[in-house]
């Protein structure tokens, strides 16, 4: 339990009351009070959080947000004076850099997982949608050639053309529902009996499958990463990975700066073997 000072103050008498008049010198020393009363809280709680991130940083950040949204929250309805828990900044940075999967970690996943998350694997690799939107997708916005969606965090509609491999493998799903006489699911992604995922459900089965594999250090999310790389590395441009992914191109141009494209080595083979074929004679 989290012990802090108390926020009271006995109000100064109005110049009105008073037979001095000294009630801006008494409305100085309120706010001085007051000052100090917020410092001293903001100091306990951000010890509190210190204490908590011993475990874990990033579950610190978390409760601290629940707290400062609370607060935040009473103090908009006049229920509290001051919010001690504005803008503390963070103690936990997550960083991708180097998380992107491997061909080796791709190839032992589809080795090791069932055939409707290994689906998942290459729809992931091929789109480069976010989880949520995968497991909502349904065989509808599939025509054969294209997958169309609207991303549920930018309200964004994207339309993806599939690649041959994405298509082989939605192939090779439908034809194993049609030789097992069930019926096709609503959901492109779909448990092995056939009805649409649960996040958490989902989480727990993937987190099965690369434990399964040999797959460490590397997450779902970091398939959306995977792909803006490989679709660099292969040679998109960054307006062409912004109209598959559905990324702004400032954001494309982030993500690859920051976080993938200074970081894999293939990219600068590529980039040396373009000024090899440019320079050489025609």
């Amino acid at each position: 339990m989290v012990q802090t000072q108390a926020w009271s103050f006995q109000a100064p008498p109005s110049s009105t009351d008073s037979p001095y008049s000294e009630g801006p010198k008494l409305s100085v020393s309120r706010d001085r009070f007051m000052q100090q009363s917020h410092q001293r809280t903001r100091g306990e709680f951000l010890t509190w959080r210190e204490r908590l991130a011993v475990k874990s940083r990033r579950q610190a950040d978390y409760a601290f947000a629940v707290l400062a949204r609370t607060l935040s929250w009473a103090y908009n309805r006049g229920l509290v004076p001051l919010n001690p828990c504005e803008r503390p900044g963070r103690l936990y940075r997550a960083s991708r850099s180097e998380n992107i999967w491997s061909k080796a970690d791709e190839a032992a996943f589809h080795a090791a997982a069932s055939p409707h998350l290994s689906l998942a694997l290459t729809l992931a690799l091929w789109t480069g949608q976010r989880q949520g939107d995968l497991l909502q997708l349904p065989w509808s916005a599939y025509n054969g050639e294209t997958i169309r969606l609207r991303q549920n965090k930018t309200k964004m509609a994207i339309e993806v053309p599939v690649g041959a491999p994405l298509k082989a493998a939605l192939q090779k799903t439908l034809d194993r529902y049609r030789s097992d006489n069930v019926p096709v699911p609503e959901t492109i992604l779909a448990t092995e009996r056939g009805t649409a995922w649960t996040e958490g459900g989902f989480r727990a089965s993937w987190r099965k499958a690369c434990i399964k594999a040999g797959v460490k250090g590397v997450t779902f999310h970091d398939l959306r990463g995977t792909a803006v790389t490989r679709l660099a590395i292969a040679g998109a441009t960054v307006p062409e990975i912004a109209t598959i992914t559905g990324y702004k191109l400032k954001e494309v141009g982030s993500i690859l700066d920051a976080h993938y494209m200074s970081r894999d080595r293939a990219l600068g083979q590529a980039a040396i073997r373009k000024l090899e074929e440019s320079n050489s004679p025609k």
